[in-house]
């Protein structure tokens, strides 16, 4: 019988720990589900910020519009140091007033226009760094025709010929570089019975 009790005992003891040790996961489990919730409101509060951002950009483009208009009173054709340019089929009239170094063209800020292309952006900025000018004067381009990089091209021409009507000194710099003059290479036509323009079709003599 002793030893019956004693088992007894032994066994109660067992239950009675076991119950304290399952009463640890409870907690830690609920404390765990309240760090997720916590999670799940940190997640939904970005996207709050970034539908604000795409707001403002499309203000801030209806704003550089007005900006264009307030800067050029009359239109390009109205102002004074300005540049036609032309490259393949592409056609830019330049225009160039003291300023920050900003270029807009058509209405939109040059990173956007020529999708951060770093080789036309730099067409745009090669007169200006060459003489110096990148950070004194605001570019305001109107462009069409062609493709982005004929019309890079185009306004690298047309912000030379606006440099060489401010003065005569710029000439020499300017055509050193080769930047006045006109790439008159342009799309040769196809011709009639050629695939291409050179192009034929492969001959069969039977």
């Amino acid at each position: 019988m002793a030893v019956s009790v004693a088992s007894l005992t032994s066994s109660l003891s067992s239950l009675s720990f076991s119950s304290q040790v399952s009463l640890k996961p409870n907690t830690l489990s609920f404390h765990r589900s309240k760090l997720v919730s916590i999670s799940h409101v940190a997640k939904i509060s970005p996207l709050v910020v970034s539908a604000s951002v795409a707001s403002t950009e499309g203000l801030e483009t209806a704003d550089l519009k007005k900006y264009v208009k307030s800067r050029l009173p009359g239109g390009f054709a109205a102002q004074t140091i300005f540049g036609t340019g032309r490259r393949k089929s592409a056609i830019a009239r330049v225009v160039l007033q003291e300023g920050t170094g900003k270029v807009i063209i058509n209405y939109r800020d040059a990173k956007e226009y020529l999708q951060g292309n770093p080789l036309w952006l730099q067409y745009v900025k090669v007169p200006l760094v060459t003489l110096g000018y990148e950070s004194s004067y605001d570019v305001f381009v109107k462009a069409h025709g062609g493709g982005l990089s004929g019309q890079a091209q185009a306004i690298s021409l047309g912000v030379a010929r606006a440099l060489l009507k401010m003065s005569e000194d710029h000439r020499r710099p300017l055509r050193k570089e080769g930047l006045l003059t006109r790439d008159s290479r342009v799309v040769e036509r196809k011709k009639a019975g050629l695939k291409k323009a050179r192009k034929a079709p492969q001959f069969s003599k039977r």
